[in-house]
C-alpha cells in the first residue's frame, strides 16, 4: 500500500483501474464529484471533456462515473484509451457553499486500484471545491498525484480554472436575454436543489414547446453485506426495495398511475407519454430507477406527481438517503432529497410537475403518506385502487 501526501505521486499499474472517493456523509450537505479531461494547457477542449452527474460516460467509455452511493463514489478509467491530446484527468469534489465547508468532512480520501491511498486533509478547510488528485502522462506512462487543492467560492472558480464556464440558470429567466460571446466550453453544472427555502422552479421554455426527453432518476443508499455490495437490498434483514412511480393527468382528463407494482410501466411514444424504464429490485442497476417523460408531448400533459414508496423493508427514509434528480436537455439538473422524517409511512410524494402556460413547473413536495392511495386522495386524483403485485 502506498499512501500519498498532498503533492506526492506514484506510478500506476497498466490496464483499466478504478478511483474511489470515500467520505463520511454529512446530513443536508451533498458532495458532488467530477472528472475533467485536460489538454497540455490544463484546460478542457469542450463540454465532452467533463464527466459528472449529468454526463456519466465520456471519451467513448474511457472515463465513467460508475457508482454513486452514500459515502462512496467510483470512477472507472482506461487511461490508455484516451486521445493523445488528453494529458491529465483531474478528479474534483464540490459542496453547495450554502450547506457546508470541507471542514465538515473529516474523513475524505481518494484511493486508486493497485494500492494507492490519498487521504485529503480537510481539518479547518473552509473551501467548498477541491481538486482531489490527478492522473497525468509522463514519458509515455501514466502516474497519479495527490493534489488536495481547495478553491474558495465553490464550483464556479474550480470550473473556470479548467476552462469551463458554468451556465447559471435563473428561476425567472428574462424574456430577451442579453447576447454574450460563446465561451470555449459551456457546461450546465449548476445542479439546483429544491428545499424549504426554494420550493419550485420552472424549466426554461423553448419556442416550440419541445422539452426533449425529461428523465427522472431515483437513487438511494444500498447497504453493503457479506453477500456482495447490493445483495442486502432485498431478501435480507433490513433490506429495502425503494421504488419510483407517478400519478399523471392528461389535458383531456385521463388519469392514471405509472409504477412497477401492478406492472403499469406506461408508454413513451403514446399516451400517457411517460415510461418507467425498469424496476431495480436487486440493486444491480447502479444508477437506480428511471422515469422518462416525452417532453415533445408536454402540451398533452396537465400534471405529474412523482413519488417513491418502500415496497419491501421497514420504512426508514433517513436510512435510504434517497434523492430524485430531474434531467432535461439544456437545463440544470433539479434535485429533491427524500431522506427526511417519514415515520412509519411508506410513501413519499416527492415532486409535482405542472403544465403552466406550456412550461414545466417543478415543485418540491416531500410529503409522506401511508400508501399511494392516501397520496392520491391528498392531491385529489380520484383513482380507484386495488391490491397489486410485481
Amino acid at each position: 500500500m502506498t499512501t500519498l501526501a498532498p503533492g506526492a505521486n506514484a506510478p500506476l499499474a497498466q490496464g483499466p483501474l478504478t478511483a474511489t472517493i470515500g467520505f463520511t456523509p454529512v446530513a443536508g450537505a451533498g458532495l458532488d464529484v467530477s472528472a475533467f479531461l485536460l489538454d497540455a494547457n490544463g484546460k478542457v477542449r469542450g463540454d465532452a471533456d467533463m464527466c459528472f452527474y449529468g454526463q456519466t460516460i465520456v471519451a467513448n467509455g474511457a472515463v465513467q462515473l460508475s457508482q454513486v452511493e452514500s459515502g462512496r463514489v467510483v470512477f472507472c478509467l482506461d487511461l490508455d484509451r484516451l486521445d493523445a491530446a488528453v494529458e491529465k484527468v483531474a478528479l474534483t469534489a464540490t459542496i453547495d457553499e450554502n450547506k457546508a465547508r470541507f471542514a465538515a468532512f473529516p474523513h475524505l480520501a481518494l484511493s486508486v486500484s493497485g494500492g494507492i491511498e490519498a487521504p485529503i486533509p480537510t481539518q479547518d478547510m473552509q473551501e467548498t471545491a477541491l481538486i482531489l488528485g490527478e492522473f497525468y502522462r509522463r514519458q509515455g506512462a501514466w502516474k497519479f498525484r495527490c493534489v488536495a487543492q481547495g478553491f474558495a467560492g465553490g464550483l464556479a472558480p474550480l470550473a473556470s480554472h479548467f476552462g469551463v464556464e458554468i451556465a447559471v440558470p435563473t428561476a425567472n429567466p428574462p424574456t430577451t436575454p442579453a447576447p454574450a460571446p460563446a465561451p470555449p466550453a459551456r457546461i450546465n453544472l449548476s445542479k439546483i436543489t429544491l428545499d424549504k427555502s426554494r420550493a419550485s422552479i420552472s424549466l426554461e421554455k423553448k419556442g416550440d414547446g419541445d422539452f426533449g426527453e425529461i428523465k427522472i432518476n431515483l437513487n438511494w443508499n444500498r447497504p453493503t453485506t457479506s453477500g456482495g455490495l447490493f445483495s442486502g437490498l432485498l431478501g435480507r434483514s433490513g433490506g429495502v426495495d425503494l421504488d419510483v412511480g407517478c400519478l399523471f393527468e392528461l389535458q383531456d382528463g385521463r388519469k392514471g398511475v405509472i409504477q412497477a407494482l401492478g406492472k403499469a410501466f406506461g408508454s413513451f411514444d403514446n399516451a400517457p407519454y411517460i415510461h418507467l424504464m425498469g424496476d431495480d429490485r436487486t440493486g444491480a442497476v447502479r444508477d437506480g430507477e428511471w422515469l422518462r417523460i416525452n417532453g415533445k408531448e408536454w402540451r398533452n400533459i396537465r400534471r405529474v406527481l412523482v413519488y417513491a414508496f418502500i415496497y419491501q423493508g421497514v420504512p426508514n427514509w433517513n436510512a435510504t438517503d434517497g434523492v430524485v434528480t430531474l434531467f432535461a436537455p439544456g437545463q440544470p439538473p433539479i434535485e429533491v432529497r427524500v431522506s427526511e422524517e417519514g415515520g412509519k409511512l411508506g410513501c413519499c410524494a416527492i415532486a409535482l410537475l405542472e403544465n403552466v402556460g406550456g412550461s414545466v413547473k417543478v415543485s418540491r413536495e416531500v410529503r409522506f403518506f401511508q400508501d399511494q392511495q392516501k397520496a392520491d386522495q391528498a392531491y385529489q386524483w380520484g383513482l380507484r385502487w386495488s391490491v397489486g403485485s410485481k
